[in-house]
C-alpha cells in the first residue's frame, strides 16, 4: 500500500524531526531528520525496507559523530564571563575628585562619586585617573593604571 509513497513517508518524518528540533535547538533532531532524508533518497531508489531504516540510520549517526559537534560549536556561543553589579566595575577607569589614600578619597566611576582608598601608600591627586581594582562595601579600592611607556 505505501510502497509506492515510502520516500514521501520519510520526507514527513524528516518534516515532524525538523518541527521538534525548531522546539529544542540543540541539532538532534536536525541530524535525525537528515538520517530519514537519506531514508527518503533509498525508498525513491527503489530500496526495500530493510535498506532503507539501515541507510537513514547511518546517515543520521554519521551526521550526529562528525557534523552536529562542527554545527554546535559554529550556532553556539561559548559561556561568557558576564559579570554584573558592583562586580563589574572591577578593571574600570575613574578620575580622582578628592585625594586617594590608603584610609579615604573621592573618585568618579561611570558618572557617580564613590569613596575610594588607594592600594599604594602615596597620595592620587585630583584629576588622575585610576583603575578599580576590587569593591569592598560600598568602596572602591584603586590603583595607578601601569604606564604603557615603561617596558
Amino acid at each position: 500500500m505505501f510502497e509506492d509513497s515510502a520516500w514521501l513517508i520519510w520526507l514527513g518524518v524528516a518534516l515532524a524531526l525538523g518541527a521538534v528540533e525548531a522546539a529544542t535547538v540543540d541539532f538532534v533532531f536536525l541530524m535525525l531528520a537528515g538520517g530519514a532524508v537519506g531514508g527518503s533518497v533509498a525508498a525513491a531508489a527503489g530500496a526495500p525496507l530493510t535498506i532503507q531504516v539501515v541507510v537513514a540510520a547511518l546517515v543520521a549517526a554519521l551526521l550526529l559523530v562528525f557534523v552536529r559537534p562542527a554545527v554546535k560549536r559554529r550556532f553556539t556561543t561559548p559561556r561568557s564571563k558576564h559579570v554584573i553589579g558592583v562586580a563589574a566595575n572591577i578593571g574600570r577607569a575613574a578620575y580622582v575628585l578628592e585625594d586617594v589614600t590608603d584610609t579615604g578619597g573621592r573618585i568618579r566611576l561611570g558618572g557617580e562619586t564613590w569613596s575610594a582608598r588607594s592600594t599604594g601608600g602615596d597620595a592620587i591627586r585630583p584629576g588622575e585617573e585610576v583603575r578599580i581594582v576590587a569593591i569592598e562595601g560600598a568602596t572602591a579600592v584603586v590603583a595607578r593604571p601601569p604606564d604603557p611607556q615603561l617596558p
